[in-house]
């Protein structure tokens, strides 16, 4: 412990009484003369004097939160100071002002007189006083602020509560002629429970853990000239301690681990919390009238009776030893802890003395105290033992910079001279040096003859036998000596001079190996020659032989290296921080060093280290070092190829190449080992361990196509271990390779006899042989056991999977419960093989009603953007017979649906005649079709255009077929209205030229000409030609089913009035009827005048009797629409009724179509499907 001035100051004819530091330690209040004076405690320059007293003031306090501070003086008077400098309020008492304490937790304050105590917070209006037998010198209160201990000049020390009431008294054995003149709590809870862990047994500790009661303990010194300590409860601890000084201050470090005491000696003095005299702080040149630690710190200030105020730094050393795997420090200034790096134990020896010097080495423990030095040994030999005790004492007061013990001796330092004492306090050696030492360290040796390693400031290092007289200079440097350190073979030295260079050399030689900078301290590892490691700059190097540094992050200094530990000390605690040898290890292994890679495995490496190091020397044929690595991750396998080598080695086997082709075998490198067994000569054994391992595909590559025998023995073996394990099916096949014929039918045959063998109960094995059929792909088999097992479910699986779909609909024709299993399926492999029509109708079939519907548009959207009109006229019919389905359901939308998608259907399928007209160069329409077609579209095209529906190629058609006819009016309107729409360039001229020729035609039509009544006729798709249809209604009452019972009727006998009702209703049906008001002619007038006033042909029974079966035509639309009747004005024209859309079309031109396309024209219906 070294105490530094950080400053000095000096008040004139003063004498500082009293000294308080403000919490923060910024500021530090002294009681000098008749004023209060502040201070900055950084460098002593004064800040404010404050005034208010009259006569001298003799103690100040601050408060804990640093808001307030008081004040007390000769003056009988009490002043509160703000932390601003501020005085705020006064109160008096009856005699003068001896001392003030600070509540720590309450901040009420205690202010002592010669005759009583006052208790005063800010909350109070008056100041609560009690009066006392002595006068009061000193006061302090508890941590938690709940006592109050009061010092007097009759040797009593009374213990108060915060009401001012007694609870202890302590009488000191001097009485009156040894006054109490200081008292301190100490600060730390925690150090107290210690100080109680060694002075009392376990139970009592458990106790005290436990108590509600508080555990502080108060330091008292008196003028009888001693120190004690007492609990709470009034009880002291341990014994009296004898000062040779009249104290005048007592104060405790913040953390309650030290004392700093002042009085008479003219000096401060630094103790243990115990009361052990550490050493003394500042000689002064009058009585230290009191002292203060500075908050959180190592300052401590002193004030004089002379006026002098000195700040001092106390700065602790860090005293220790190491030596291996075995660390002793300093603590608490008295105590010296032995800790074991490895194992992590540790063992406390009291010395109850300041240690100075510490030194360890093998078995022995040196400690230097101020008037001795104490020599410690080891219980036993064992390596983890703890337990020392003392073998010998030197009682001699030495002085000495460095201490170094050995087996037999200990070595003092003192700058330029070395002395080797016998632990009987004998000088044996001694050794001046030319220069100051640096640095020395044991490095070991025989008892009594050990080796110190020695660097001196002028950059020299020499090696001293403690038994030679003689040093030996093993190297001269230009630079001092840091560090210092010789390899475990004695081979290599490694020095860190001043610039923290790291130098490294051979010791026999002289030679420099190498250099690294960045060095502040180096250690060679003690378990392996070639490796050291230095820290500097944070970072923590290692370096193993000639090798690239490896660096790691790092704390502190590396001081020692043992096997894979490294010994750090941060501040004040060493560490051992285990580094993995890695790094090294894969350096030696890239040199195919593998021994040397073992070493340092043998330090400490991972699991996966070990084995990469093990695989690596087996490739490397090192099967020594191998075997060591594979023993310490226990690898049997590997240990036993190793142990099979070594033994063809002793009978005569040398050829390497052999012996890496197996170790590459073993490693799963089966192609490498193949080359090297073909390089070798040993092709059989390649071809073996293919087949072994079932690598039939690669021992196939490996024989060539050049040797069929091989490959046929290669299938045959492959086909065995197919059976083998349970896979007749390759087997099967793989016998049929190798032209094992027999074989092949044997492993089918055997499965389907067995099959057939077995009872339909004995469910289990069927099912076996009918999973091995589907692997077989035997599709029949399968299906002839699932038959007779009855499992219908399986056998609907089976066709499926095996896309035996005739089987399956037949099977969901016996059972309609597997609808969904089957078309479902079939639906989807219809759509993945881009049928989709197909896919639709198997939606359709399954019930799957929406995605039936979104396959369908789809495919109309797809069939209108790739303009293949008649497609979409196709799908858009199938859409509306889809919403005919769904309308059961859901009536009037899917109803709405249904009219909108047949208009649609109808318009893509007329359009498609308009569009091959315009866009291919000729058509197989005649001019009236191509007329009525466009008429049609037109008269469709009033409101919205479907997509894909071209209204200028519409009129431009019109137009021209409409000139060739003689329909000129009709001509001329169409190029008007062509010219109010945006033609395409294709068509321009042609429109030009048109407009321009029709005006030299006459605004009249030709006679020729001559256009249908197409509203009221029907509609032939085929030609789109007018049909001689009307359709007529049943009056109320008349069911579907009666009406056509009542045609399908003969005309019997009838009388009169049913005659006359006949004749009417042939009149009505007629067109050729005389008169205007037939009802015909007035549907005709009617329809071409608006058809606002159409009234509708109904029939009775009467008339539905009298007609003829071949004259009517029935659109039997499901529910829920209603059937349409259609009579035929002209019978001898035939006509034929699609019975799945319903379109009607002159006999011959739909016979004529369906010969050419084998269905419908418009639904695509084929042609011998039944209704």
């Amino acid at each position: 412990m070294r105490a530094v001035l950080a400053w000095k100051e000096t008040i004139r004819e003063q004498c500082v009484y009293d000294l308080a530091f403000k919490p923060d330690g910024t500021q530090l209040i002294i009681a000098a003369g008749l004023r209060v004076l502040v201070y900055d405690a950084a460098d002593g320059a004064i800040i404010q004097p404050l005034k208010g007293h009259k006569d001298i003031v003799y103690c100040v306090a601050y408060a804990k939160d640093g808001k307030r501070f008081a004040s007390g003086s000769a003056d009988k008077s009490i002043i509160i100071w703000t932390s601003k400098l501020e005085g705020i309020l006064k109160y008096t008492h009856n005699d003068s002002i001896q001392c003030v304490a600070y509540n720590p937790v309450t901040h009420q304050l205690a202010s002592c007189s010669s005759g009583d105590f006052g208790l005063w917070s800010p909350e109070q209006k008056s100041v609560n006083k009690h009066k006392v037998s002595s006068k009061i010198t000193c006061c302090g209160w508890t941590n938690d602020g709940q006592y109050l201990a009061l010092g007097m000049m009759n040797g009593v020390v009374s213990i108060r509560n915060k009401n001012g009431e007694e609870k202890v008294k302590i009488e000191r054995p001097g009485g009156s002629s040894s006054p109490i003149w200081s008292i301190a709590w100490n600060p730390s809870k925690k150090s107290l429970v210690m100080m109680w862990r060694r002075l009392f047994t376990p139970k009592i500790i458990l106790l005290c853990f436990h108590r509600d009661e508080h555990n502080d303990i108060l330091a008292v010194a008196d003028w009888g000239q001693k120190l004690s300590f007492y609990q709470l409860s009034g009880k002291q601890i341990g014994k009296d301690r004898t000062l040779t000084y009249d104290p005048c201050c007592v104060s405790y470090f913040s953390k309650g681990e030290y004392i700093v005491m002042g009085g008479s000696d003219k000096q401060a003095s630094l103790y243990t919390k115990d009361g052990v005299r550490l050493g003394a702080i500042g000689e002064q040149n009058a009585w230290v009238w009191t002292c203060r630690v500075k908050p959180d710190s190592n300052f401590v200030v002193l004030g004089c009776q002379d006026g002098t105020i000195a700040c001092y730094q106390l700065i602790f050393s860090t005293v220790h030893g190491l030596y291996k795997d075995r660390y002793a420090y300093r603590d608490s200034m008295t105590d010296v802890i032995v800790q074991h790096l490895i194992t992590e134990q540790k063992v406390r020896i009291k010395c109850r003395e300041l240690v100075k010097k510490i030194a360890i080495y093998r078995n022995r423990l040196a400690i230097q105290l101020p008037e001795k030095i104490l020599i410690y040994e080891l219980y036993s030999d064992d390596s983890s033992d703890m337990h020392y005790r003392i073998k010998e004492k030197i009682c001699r007061k030495f002085e000495c910079n460095l201490l170094v013990v050995c087996s037999q001796h200990i070595i003092l330092c003192q700058e330029k001279r070395l002395q080797c004492l016998s632990f009987t306090s004998i000088r044996e050696k001694e050794w001046v040096m030319e220069s100051l030492i640096r640095y020395i360290k044991v490095i070991g040796g025989p008892p009594g003859r050990e080796g110190l390693l020695v660097g001196l400031k002028n950059g020299a290092i020499l090696k001293i036998f403690v038994d030679n007289p003689f040093p030996i200079t093993l190297l001269k440097l230009s630079t001092s000596v840091r560090c210092l350190d010789m390899s475990a073979s004695r081979n290599k030295l490694a020095v860190v001079d001043e610039h923290n260079t790291l130098l490294v050399y051979d010791i026999n030689s002289k030679e420099l190996l190498f250099q690294e900078p960045n060095a502040n301290s180096v250690a060679w590892n003690t378990q392996c020659e070639d490796m050291l490691c230095f820290s500097g700059n944070g970072y923590l190097n290692i370096k193993a032989s000639n090798f690239p540094v490896h660096q790691q992050k790092m704390q502190g200094f590396m001081v020692g290296y043992n096997g894979s530990k490294i010994f750090c000390l941060h501040v004040y605690s060493m560490s051992a921080v285990e580094v993995p040898q890695s790094a090294p290890m894969y350096q030696y292994l890239e040199r195919k060093m593998f021994k040397e890679a073992y070493q340092i495995a043998c330090l400490g490496v991972t699991d996966s280290d070990w084995r990469d190091l093990a695989t690596e020397a087996l490739e490397g044929l090192d099967f020594d070092t191998a075997k060591k690595a594979f023993i310490r991750i226990r690898d049997l396998r590997y240990l036993e190829l190793i142990n099979s080598i070594e033994e063809r080695k002793k009978r005569g086997e040398n050829d390497n190449e052999l012996f890496l082709a197996d170790v590459y075998a073993y490693q799963g490198k089966f192609h490498e080992a193949a080359k090297l067994y073909k390089r070798t000569g040993h092709e059989s054994r390649a071809l073996s361990m293919y087949t072994d391992l079932r690598m039939f595909e690669y021992a196939k590559e490996f024989v060539g196509a050049t040797d069929p025998k091989s490959s046929r023995i290669l299938m045959t073996k492959q086909a065995d271990w197919a059976k083998s394990s349970k896979e007749p099916r390759a087997a099967a096949e793989m016998y049929l390779s190798a032209g094992e014929h027999l074989k092949a039918i044997d492993i089918i045959g055997e499965l389907i006899d067995i099959a057939r063998k077995l009872d339909k109960a004995e469910r289990e094995p069927l099912a076996k042989c009918a999973l091995h059929f589907k692997r077989l792909k035997h599709h029949g088999y399968a299906s002839e056991t699932y038959s007779k097992m009855g499992d219908l479910q399986a056998l609907v699986q089976l066709h499926v999977e095996t896309r035996h779909w005739e089987e399956a609909f037949s099977l969901v024709e016996k059972h309609p419960q597997f609808k969904n299993d089957v078309f479902v399926p079939y639906a989807q492999w219809l759509a993945e093989n881009d049928r989709f029509e197909e896919a639709q109708k198997a939606f359709h079939k399954a019930g799957r009603q929406n995605e039936a519907v979104k396959v369908l548009e789809q495919l109309t959207h797809n069939a209108v953007v790739e303009n293949r009109f008649n497609d979409a006229g196709y799908y858009y019919w199938m859409l509306s017979m889809q919403c005919l389905d769904i309308a059961r359901e859901q009536r009037d939308e899917m109803l709405k649906k249904f009219e909108r998608f047949q208009h649609l259907a109808e318009l893509y399928h007329v359009y498609r005649s308009i569009q091959r007209y315009t866009d291919e160069p000729f058509s197989s329409h005649m001019p009236e079709t191509l007329f009525n077609i466009c008429r049609f579209l037109l008269n469709n095209l009033t409101k919205d255009i479907p997509p894909g529906i071209s209204k200028v190629n519409t009129l431009y058609a019109l137009a021209k077929q409409s000139q060739k006819l003689g329909a000129y009016k009709l001509a001329r309107y169409s190029y008007e209205k062509l010219q109010e729409l945006h033609i395409p360039s294709r068509f321009q001229e042609s429109i030009e030229l048109g407009s321009l020729t029709i005006r030299s035609k006459p605004f009249h039509d030709s006679e020729s000409c001559y256009t249908a009544p197409a509203f009221l006729y029907g509609l032939n798709l085929c030609v789109f030609t007018v049909l001689p249809l009307v359709q007529f209604y049943l009056e109320e009452g008349i069911s579907d089913e009666e009406a056509v019972s009542l045609i399908d009727l003969e005309v019997p006998h009838m009388d009169e009035r049913e005659a006359h009702d006949s004749h009417a209703l042939y009149e009505i049906l007629t067109p050729h009827s005389a008169g205007p008001e037939s009802l015909y002619n007035r549907a005709c007038v009617s329809k071409q005048q608006g058809g606002s006033n159409f009234v509708p042909v109904k029939v009775s029974r009467s008339v539905l009797r009298s007609m003829s079966r071949r004259d009517v035509l029935i659109k039997r639309w499901p529910r829920p629409l209603k059937w349409e009747y259609f009579r035929s004005l002209l019978p001898d024209v035939s006509i034929t009724m699609c019975p799945t859309c319903f379109k009607m079309f002159h006999s011959e031109d739909y016979e004529l179509l369906v010969l050419q396309h084998s269905c419908c024209p418009y639904c695509r219906r084929p042609i011998d499907e039944p209704n």
